[in-house]
């Protein structure tokens, strides 16, 4: 059985339904927007299905596929998963299991300029895992920050059907377009509303509340060397280092158009290295 939830509904160009400013800043790190967004999901979900979640004692909570880099919707998810457990907690219920889809990415392509049909043939390249005994006959809610075509959804509908998963499937969108006249490209309108040059990504990332996601990294892996040697010169070196460790651990380093920049980061945190190590002696 699915349930399909979404909090904001676009049923207009011009007239978006939340901030654009602050989705673009969540879309890139803002931990603070994520946290405000899924509060607000949080409130108009359960004011729905409140019921729905007090009929089930094993509940499994699961952000949008990833390998190793979290996406956006993994901090909606961290933080939607907090208020859920806190109002378990108030009704005498167990709190949430916790897992995920794992997903080896394949391209580097601008996934928000696709349509449906494009969407669908470059995500069914990835590979996908789910672990079958976690989710199998429990109310799973699959979390996702906005959905444009349901390429993703028919996509963890698939994997679930391949691994012959049974249970209540719970899919839930801070937004969703509605009106299909709207080309899927809007997504992109979205994502990059704030984000427009490399100052903008320099000035999320020395914020307390910045998280690396999957879409910042490629974007900094992307950028022309000028800019990414602005960047390496204009935040901390801890986020530095993290920057290479989580595209390393996401095997970016495999990928032909990011191999140059991650050499630069690399070199950066060896350059520092080696200095902070001088220093000592």
């Amino acid at each position: 059985m699915n349930t399909d939830y979404s909090l904001h509904k676009i049923t207009e160009k011009e007239n978006c339904p939340f901030s654009e400013t602050d989705y673009s800043k969540f879309k890139f790190g803002d931990n603070a927007i994520a946290k405000k967004f899924a509060k607000a999901l949080f409130d108009g979900f359960i004011e729905k299905h409140s019921d729905l979640i007090l009929q089930h004692d094993e509940i499994v909570i699961l952000p949008s596929p990833y390998l190793s880099i979290p996406t956006a919707s993994n901090c909606l998810s961290f933080h939607f998963r907090t208020f859920l457990n806190n109002f378990l907690f108030e009704n005498n219920k167990k709190a949430l299991k916790e897992s995920k889809i794992y997903r080896n990415q394949t391209y580097v392509t601008d996934y928000g300029n696709l349509d449906y049909s494009e969407r669908v043939k470059l995500i069914s390249n990835d590979t996908y895992y789910i672990d079958k005994n976690i989710v199998d006959g429990k109310l799973c809610l699959f979390m996702d920050d906005i959905k444009i075509t349901g390429s993703h959804e028919f996509i963890v509908k698939k994997i679930l059907k391949e691994y012959n998963v049974d249970g209540h499937f719970v899919f839930i969108y801070f937004a969703e377009l509605l009106n299909k006249d709207i080309h899927p490209n809007i997504e992109n309108h979205y994502n990059y509303f704030y984000v427009k040059n490399v100052n903008q990504i320099i000035s999320l990332i020395n914020q307390n509340s910045f998280e690396y996601n999957t879409r910042i990294v490629k974007y900094i892996l992307r950028l022309d060397i000028n800019e990414l040697i602005l960047l390496l010169q204009s935040i901390p070196q801890h986020r530095i280092d993290t920057l290479f460790d989580l595209a390393v651990s996401n095997n970016y380093h495999t990928i032909e158009e990011y191999k140059e920049n991650l050499k630069s980061i690399n070199k950066k945190t060896a350059d520092y290295g080696y200095k902070l190590a001088k220093r000592t002696t």
